[in-house]
């Protein structure tokens, strides 16, 4: 016997309606007609019959309900002959067709304007605005340096193009970028590679243009072809026009980029800049420190000043003449800029003093020659440089790099150990380290860097230095690390408990990330039972990871996408800093360093920083702040002072350091 289905009235209805509504305009229209006069023509005979003024005569009530219903429908409702009551509806459907048809036109133009804003299709109207080009995690970082930078400004703008959603885009800005201050965010949809949508954030009207490397590994193909677009967005060259800065992942790629950005863009390349910064933090714990306080608006930053009375004066002169500002270089009338100079040099009328500062405008003269204490100023000898022991863990394009600039500053006898994946440390490790090493010998071991066993058989204490480094490649399967691991020299032994294997993460960066939060935490088991203090630098693509990190406070941490970030903000504010960092991260530049306080002044005395100031000048270079061995471990400064007072006193030890800009 068949089962019989019931369905409710509320499901027959709704199915009913619709098929109605599926019959077309017509039928629609139709119906609803049938429906409004199926219910006025009977409210307007109740009304009618019950108005006690209603006329007495059937003829009459009629009238009346034709009023009733003409004037309820907007048709009118005339009374008189009937080619009279015609045209008098007539005109009203006319008039009723007309104005609904307006209505329409207008509610649909309305709508049509708000998705377009929705869609982040309209034009940005702003001038002197910031431009970002491209999604990634970089661009919260970028926007909150901005918003930092324009603090103290009255009207500022930041103008964001991406292939996104524009109000997914404002939310997540609005979550990770708390307070936006007095500069107003903007974001519109479109592709950074195509002129037109380009056009929609007004680049030729822009003082700075920021193209952002998306992650994958098309990102710098992308670049690319986003900086081609914007030459044929904004075509030409001529005074104020916007200054291009961009970023690219991999060294090969640079030049190409830099090709694309044209004569006045400037393109940083992420892989030199971060291998340069792995070696000289592996070689002077610290120095990460120092340039995250440099990089960011919030602390002390290069401004460059006036040289008021200074003309004709001699560059060593300007070092004492600022109270509370690090004199370091000149920027010349033509935009070229000479860091650390000769103290003897001369200031031209046209130069303009780099200085160390915590405002633009707090770079004022105030001379402190006085204040330099003749006996407290020591005169040590060249250190001999020893030979050491590094160890690099993990494998990435980056390595190379590394292994190539470390080549360049150690003493003879240096020896390195890379452990990594057996494919990349057996074969492509060898192959991919090219350069002249006469001074460091490489050996490459084959293992998982996430492996307690692997790290137990490294002796990890005994070395001098530690770089870990994110390692992009699939973990090797268990057995594989198993075999690894017992191929890895042992030079001593640990207890460690494994762990479980690491969840599977799509994305590059972020498997990487996880990886080396995994051998930090190994690594501080290690140092905690040794009871020593692992001289650690590491990688990590995520500042938010940085956080997470199972490390000491202070440790050197070098977070590539918030560095980049740092660095593309401050070219944009200022473009005359592109030549400096330009100085700063070349091999064969001047650079910051970390150097014993007691070569310079004497130790366990209270002196003046002025004199610590007059002591490097005499070796030739810019001193510009210390670090205090006793608050290495202490925030949020880690003992790093950059900038200070030079009237101030300070009681230096034996291990503590100076900071200084001195030639590599």
């Amino acid at each position: 016997m068949a089962q019989q289905h019931t369905t409710s009235l509320r499901l027959r209805l709704r199915y009913r309606f619709d098929h109605l509504v599926s019959g077309g305009t017509t039928a629609l229209i139709g119906w609803l007609a049938l429906a409004c006069l199926a219910v006025v023509v009977p409210a307007s005979l109740v009304l009618v019959w019950s108005d006690r003024a209603a006329p007495a005569t059937l003829s009459g009530r009629l009238t009346a309900v034709w009023a009733s219903v003409g004037q309820t429908l907007k048709i009118g409702g005339a009374v008189g002959s009937p080619l009279y009551v015609l045209a008098s509806v007539s005109l009203a459907l006319v008039a009723l067709l007309f104005v609904s048809t307006l209505v329409s036109l207008i509610t649909t133009g309305i709508n049509r304007r708000i998705m377009s804003l929705r869609l982040g299709h309209s034009t940005v109207l702003e001038t002197r605005h910031t431009v970002v080009l491209g999604w990634s995690d970089q661009v919260f970082p970028v926007i909150g340096e901005l918003v930092a930078a324009n603090a103290n400004q009255r009207r500022s703008a930041i103008a964001v193009l991406a292939p996104q959603d524009k109000v997914w885009m404002e939310d997540e800005i609005s979550t990770r970028v708390s307070d936006s201050g007095r500069t107003r965010i903007i974001c519109r949809n479109g592709s950074t590679t195509d002129p037109a949508e380009l056009c929609r954030v007004s680049p030729r009207t822009a003082k700075a243009v920021l193209v952002l490397p998306p992650t994958g590994d098309t990102g710098d193909a992308h670049v690319v072809k986003t900086l081609l677009a914007l030459d044929a967005a904004v075509p030409g060259s001529g005074e104020g026009e916007a200054m291009v800065v961009a970023a690219v992942r991999d060294s090969r790629n640079h030049r190409t980029a830099r090709l694309a950005a044209g004569p006045t863009g400037h393109v940083l390349c992420v892989d030199d800049i971060v291998a340069r910064l792995l070696v000289s933090t592996a070689r002077q714990p610290g120095l990460s420190l120092i340039y995250s306080e440099l990089l960011d608006f919030e602390g002390d930053e290069f401004y460059p000043v006036a040289a008021e009375g200074l003309v004709g004066r001699t560059f060593g002169e300007a070092l004492l003449s600022f109270a509370t500002s690090s004199a370091v270089g000149l920027l010349h009338t033509d935009g070229s800029v000479t860091l650390n100079p000769d103290p003897r040099a001369a200031i031209g009328p046209a130069d303009r003093i780099i200085v160390i500062s915590q405002d633009d405008d707090t770079g004022v003269r105030a001379d402190v020659a006085s204040h330099v204490e003749e006996d407290a100023i020591v005169t040590a000898g060249p250190r001999i440089a020893q030979a050491e022991r590094l160890l690099l863990l993990g494998w990435n394009r980056r390595a190379p790099l590394v292994i190539e600039q470390l080549g360049q500053y150690v003493s003879p006898g240096t020896t390195l150990d890379v452990v990594a994946l057996g494919e990349y440390a057996a074969t492509r490790g060898p192959r991919a380290v090219t350069a002249e090493r006469s001074r460091l010998e490489v050996s490459f071991h084959d293992g998982d860097i996430t492996d307690p066993l692997t790290l137990a058989k490294l002796d990890v204490p005994s070395y001098d230095s530690l770089i870990v480094i994110g390692e992009t490649e699939p973990a090797a399967s268990a057995s594989a690390s198993a075999s690894a691991s017992a191929s890895v020299s042992a030079c001593g032994s640990a207890s460690a408990t494994p762990v479980a294997p690491l969840a599977p993460v799509t994305d590059p960066d972020a498997r990487a990330d996880d990886r080396t939060l995994v051998t930090l935490l190994h690594l501080r088991a290690i140092g905690d039972a040794a009871q020593r203090e692992l001289a650690l630098t590491t990688e990590m693509s995520d500042d938010g990871n940085r956080l997470l990190a199972p490390a000491r406070g202070g440790a050197d941490f070098i977070v590539s996408g918030r560095l980049i970030s740092l660095l593309m903000t401050q070219i944009s504010e200022s473009p005359y800093l592109a030549e400096v960092f330009e100085e700063l991260f070349k091999a064969e530049g001047h650079e910051f360093h970390l150097k014993p306080a007691a070569d310079y002044v004497r130790a366990g005395h209270e002196v003046s920083f002025a004199t610590a100031v007059e002591s490097a000048r005499r070796r030739r270079e810019c001193a510009v702040g210390y670090r205090l061995r006793a608050r290495s471990a202490t925030g949020p400064d880690y003992g790093v002072r950059i900038n200070p007072d030079k009237r101030r006193r300070v009681r230096f030890s034996e291990e503590d350091w100076l900071i200084v800009l001195a030639e590599s």
